[in-house]
């Protein structure tokens, strides 16, 4: 096995300095030349650290926690945790995934991940809503995602609702659509607020008077149909914002009822970029995508510049659909989401 004494010998330097550089600690110590140089002797030679030993020295064990309710077993929302992963591979770390179900298997998760010597966590929600943190996380590097603490103090990272709501709106107003209605859902979570506020913000800006006629707030299967096709009949829209691309099915039904057809006599705008829905209804859905795996790579970034109480300055941040806000972003970092084009919106 390549020890550090060897890729000091062949560099020329102090294995001290070999040690400051392997583990990312040579930022201002080091001049860059000689970090570059050892880092690619240690490449030549095939180093690989020993992560016991460094745990050891360093009291970290190089490894995050990930618990969340429902996010592992909901597939399109996925792209969290590989957005997790892949940062926190890139940085040095390996994350651990828990699903817990409930207050009781959730605590025991946590203290068993504590045991391990999890250096920091991550606490994922689903559909971004105000989340009490667990009493076992109060001590520890923590990040929330898709959610934010009712204080509003703890680290977190979201989808920026409110240009959800305001962009779908201005693109449908960008269309000609005279008429916009609004599909929203039934319970007043934040993202339910954020993009109805989006939305009567839009409206504004363009000179149109909010109309309460043009609203419905459902919930799923057939009350929900027919709500949306009795504001068909009572309003006559022919531009439908959807909370997310689920509601927009139930605007499909209808013009397909009422012998309208989409991305022609109306048009209809959903949120998720969800593949069931915004890829085989016909046409296809324009959507705004949730950015999930921005959430999660920043998250994880964000966690392990709070382990190492660094900023991460010299880290490049991968391409991605949507922006990815500064680490030192105010609470809750809120990310644009990006607005998918595709058929449902008439040109």
């Amino acid at each position: 096995m390549v020890t550090m004494k060897e890729i000091a010998k062949r560099a020329g330097v102090s294995v001290s300095t070999v040690s400051l550089v392997l583990n990312n600690r040579d930022e201002g110590r080091v001049r860059g030349n000689v970090a570059n140089q050892v880092r690619t002797i240690a490449s030549q030679l095939g180093y690989q650290s020993n992560p016991l030993a460094s745990s050891l020295r360093t009291g970290r064990t190089h490894m995050l926690g990930f618990i969340s309710e429902d996010v592992a077993t909901t597939p399109y929302a996925g792209g969290i945790i590989l957005g997790a992963q892949t940062a926190a591979r890139e940085l040095g770390y390996m994350m651990i995934v828990v699903s817990t179900d409930g207050a009781q298997n959730e605590a025991e998760e946590i203290a068993a991940l504590k045991r391990y010597g999890t250096d920091g966590f991550l606490y994922a929600k689903m559909s971004n809503r105000i989340t009490d943190v667990p009493k076992a996380l109060k001590d520890m590097p923590l990040v929330l995602v898709d959610a934010t603490d009712e204080a509003g103090v703890v680290p977190s990272v979201e989808p920026d609702e409110f240009h959800i709501g305001y962009d779908a709106t201005t693109r449908l107003i960008a269309s000609g659509c005279e008429r916009i209605a609004y599909v929203g859902a039934e319970d007043p979570i934040i993202a339910e607020q954020g993009r109805l506020d989006g939305y009567r913000a839009a409206l504004a800006e363009a000179g149109r008077d909010f109309d309460e006629h043009l609203i419905v707030h459902v919930g799923n299967n057939e009350p929900a149909l027919e709500a949306v096709n009795a504001l068909f009949d009572s309003a006559q829209p022919d531009g439908f914002f959807c909370f997310n691309d689920a509601r927009a099915w139930y605007v499909y039904e209808c013009a397909a009822r009422h012998g309208l057809k989409i991305g022609h006599d109306i048009s209809v705008v959903g949120v998720d970029n969800h593949r069931v829905f915004a890829d085989t209804l016909v046409p296809q859905l324009t959507t705004v995508e949730l950015p999930h795996f921005e959430m999660g790579y920043w998250a994880a970034s964000k966690l392990v510049s709070l382990i190492e109480e660094s900023p991460l300055a010299d880290m490049e941040w991968p391409s991605t659909t949507a922006p990815l806000p500064p680490l030192n972003a105010p609470v809750p970092a809120k990310i644009h989401c990006a607005l998918i084009e595709k058929e449902s919106v008439r040109s």
